[in-house]
């Protein structure tokens, strides 16, 4: 899948981008260490692809919520962030971050089932090998959030669920068991934070790695709309579809009449028409707002 030039960016030289983010490493020794320059660009995935219509400041919110959250959990565990200088060019979408070695597993904690999570229980009563009870419905509250990882597929591909048994193979049972608790630890903190704002926090995917000195770090986006499902509380109810705050409307366009676009056809999704990426915006600005007031 081809992504548009990643910004040139004074002292740094682009060495990857993902879906939306674009990476940087320091083109002299840099005074935090091993450090990359992660910018968080305003462009947006759905179904896989990445769409070429970019949504306006969505790079700021990201960046910002990122940042904001990390404060709100560091005493759970460390995060990859240091303070150092931003460039001005990038400098309200962009962090400095530490290298590190990242473990190849998405790390999700579900407390509602929805999304994928919905369509393997319906298959199997289970979501990845855990059996839930029967009866449960799109946007069912769980007794108990579960840890329900997935591997971490390419641009362009997708993320495969797969059961904790499966984690513990790829890397070993101490260092999953490990990040099932930090998953589970961070959900549920910033499950209560979400809910004093009126918010529910239905799911979020986070990702871990490991620093130089061997400790296990919080890397990568945190709790953005982007890699998390937050709805309205008092819009609850189980059995339909939930507004999210989220790009979930754009999702909802694509697979409309209106976009004409067949997603299993093929071909890449359609430009979004003005008031869908206006009213995107305004869903991740409203939880933005609503988050951190």
């Amino acid at each position: 899948m081809a992504l548009p030039p990643a910004p040139e960016v004074p002292g740094w030289r682009h060495v990857y981008s993902g879906k939306v983010r674009d990476m940087y490493e320091p083109t002299e020794p840099h005074p935090a260490g091993d450090v990359l320059l992660v910018v968080a660009s305003d462009r947006i995935s759905a179904y896989d692809h990445v769409l070429t219509t970019e949504i306006p400041g969505k790079g700021e919110i990201l960046t910002a919520m990122t940042l904001w959250w990390c404060d709100q959990i560091r005493d759970i565990v460390p995060d990859h962030t240091v303070e150092a200088q931003v460039p001005q060019q990038v400098a309200s979408r962009a962090m400095v971050v530490k290298r590190l070695h990242m473990f190849p597993v998405e790390c999700v904690a579900r407390g509602y089932l929805t999304g994928s999570g919905l369509v393997e229980y319906r298959d199997t009563g289970e979501v990845c090998g855990i059996a839930l009870p029967e009866g449960l419905t799109d946007g069912s509250r769980l007794e108990q959030p579960v840890f329900t990882p997935a591997t971490k597929a390419e641009v362009g591909e997708h993320d495969e669920n797969v059961s904790f048994e499966a984690v513990a193979q790829m890397i070993g049972a101490e260092d999953a068991a490990t990040l099932r608790g930090l998953t589970l630890a961070v959900y549920s903190r910033a499950r209560d934070i979400a809910a004093d704002k009126g918010i529910i926090l239905a799911d979020t995917k986070v990702e871990f790695g490991r620093d130089d000195a061997g400790a296990i770090v919080l890397g990568d986006e945190v709790l953005t709309p982007d890699s998390s499902r937050f709805w309205p509380a008092d819009e609850w109810q189980p059995g339909r579809a939930h507004k999210s705050f989220d790009k979930q409307f754009v999702r909802d366009w694509l697979t409309s009449a209106e976009s004409g676009w067949d997603r299993h056809s093929g071909e890449p999704p359609p430009e979004l028409p003005d008031h869908v990426v206006e009213r995107t915006r305004a869903r991740y600005v409203e939880a933005w707002d609503r988050l951190t007031g």
